[in-house]
């Protein structure tokens, strides 16, 4: 298949939430990574949107053995191949584009690729990708616009991101099409700068037990 769904899936289906990182420092990979598994969301997206976020995805992959590092805001080929090297697990992009669907042919590490108007969910879906993100989720319509498209798009699953938190989440995980979500309020830049692992580790269970009230 192309997508190689049967390493992607566990992923998506293993934690109500996968943590979307922006990493300004290296150092704070491991531990942040670290804090995240421990309580209960092992599975995080480095973004590509800080200078350091590669080092950052190298770090965690090889100091944090229970954590399932991936790389998000990919937008090319290069940086597909650049953050495998880096020892990324899974690839998110916003978008979807014939250059980074064949990158993700030609890897063994899969890609989970954004899509939002119906048009581009089923250009996606004739390429072989049932698991999809949606991005920017409340920007586009959020949760009643996700539940507008379960019955005719009904083969395809999404994970929206963008502008979810706390309090929004639970409207999004209810839906059928929806396996889990992206956000990033689980690691909040004050906690992350204050290297206050202990929070983020109490933030991710509040996430975990909150998605299964």
């Amino acid at each position: 298949m192309p997508q190689k769904a049967d390493k992607l899936l566990p992923i998506m289906t293993g934690q109500p939430v996968i943590p979307v990182l922006k990493i300004a420092r290296a150092a704070d990979a491991a531990p942040l990574a670290r804090a995240l598994a421990k309580g209960g969301l092992p599975a995080i997206e480095i973004t590509l949107r800080t200078r350091d976020a590669l080092d950052a995805i190298r770090i965690a992959a090889a100091e944090v053995p229970e954590a399932i590092i991936g790389a998000g805001t990919i937008l090319s080929a290069r940086q597909y191949d650049q953050a495998v090297d880096a020892g990324a697990r899974f690839i998110v992009s916003p978008g979807t584009t014939q250059e980074l669907l064949d990158a993700a042919r030609a890897s063994d590490t899969p890609l989970l690729p954004g899509a939002i108007t119906p048009s581009e969910i089923m250009a996606a879906a004739e390429e072989g990708y049932a698991l999809l993100k949606f991005f920017p989720a409340e920007q586009a319509g959020g949760a009643a616009f996700l539940k507008a498209l379960s019955s005719p798009l009904a083969g395809v699953r999404f994970c929206p991101t963008g502008g979810i938190t706390a309090a929004n989440a639970a409207s999004y995980l209810s839906l059928p099409n929806v396996i889990c979500v992206g956000g990033s309020w689980v690691a909040p830049d004050e906690l992350v700068d204050a290297g206050d692992w202990v929070a983020i580790e109490e933030l991710a269970r509040k996430a975990v037990a909150a998605a299964g009230a």
